[in-house]
């Protein structure tokens, strides 16, 4: 029994390791510069469930030093709940960032975005909440560090060959398609295809404007969090395997602890 225990106490510590690059995740998609716009709705799932992953890897561990199987028997439970829900939310996120609303624009480096190739969950959540999202970019440096970087370098020299993040692509330019002169990264004059998008009556040289009001950036925001979220993703899909491997060692450890305390 001591042998079973020690194994499990020490894929406990193994396990509580694996809470780290959870929180960590949570904690990286709190740094994007999209996240407070968006009321930070990736973030705190993963921070939460990685805190919970650590307190009950904790007791496990405990449990299994100490021989308190009754703390045990909980934390078996509670792990595998928390597997479900990692499980879970990886589904969730897959199935919601799996549409890609993006496209090449011949020419330039940086893609574009199209609001409706996103799955409908996200284009809701972006419709729903756009009035504080909008504030929210506006008085955010997203844009005005494209001017600041290179203020004097042409469209060819720098910003049709620079490959942008979808907001930045999505809310601080015109589309292509409109026909904009650039003069620099935030002022553009003379569309000649005013009427081929509603986006290119929306545009606006002024700062606080410029294409938040677009269709466009509403499809930047949603390619950001789709990046975002597929990046994390990994993390957590490479978590969630090694906890389902030491939990199933673990349900043997605690069996086979269970035999043994029953033979004496």
């Amino acid at each position: 029994m001591a042998v079973s225990n020690n194994i499990t106490a020490l894929l406990n510590f193994v396990s509580l390791l694996c809470s780290v690059p959870v929180i960590a995740t949570g904690i990286w998609l709190a740094s994007k510069e999209d996240d407070e716009c968006v009321r930070g709705i990736a973030r705190w799932p993963v921070i939460i469930l990685g805190v919970l992953l650590l307190l009950v890897s904790l007791a496990g561990f405990v449990g299994a030093y100490w021989n308190k199987q009754g703390l045990l028997a909980t934390y078996l439970f509670c792990k595998a709940a928390l597997i479900v829900l990692l499980i879970s939310l990886l589904v969730f996120t897959y199935a919601v960032t799996g549409p890609d609303g993006s496209y090449r624009v011949p020419g330039r480096s940086y893609h574009e975005y199209r609001f409706f190739g996103f799955s409908a969950w996200l284009r809701h959540y972006a419709m729903d909440h756009w009035a504080q999202i909008r504030v929210c970019l506006s008085s955010s440096n997203v844009c005005q560090k494209l001017g600041r970087d290179h203020p004097y370098l042409t469209a060819d020299q720098y910003f049709f060959q620079t490959d942008f993040s979808p907001l930045q692509s999505g809310c601080c330019k015109p589309p292509s398609v409109c026909g904009y002169a650039y003069v620099n990264p935030t002022v553009w004059i003379n569309p000649s295809n005013l009427m081929v998008d509603v986006d290119c009556a929306l545009w606006s040289n002024e700062q606080s404007r410029l294409c938040y009001d677009c269709n466009s950036c509403k499809a930047g925001l949603l390619g950001n969090m789709r990046e975002e979220w597929r990046k994390a993703n990994v993390a957590l899909i490479t978590t969630a395997v090694v906890l389902i491997l030491i939990y199933f060692i673990g349900c043997c450890a605690f069996n086979n602890a269970q035999i043994e305390n029953r033979r004496k």
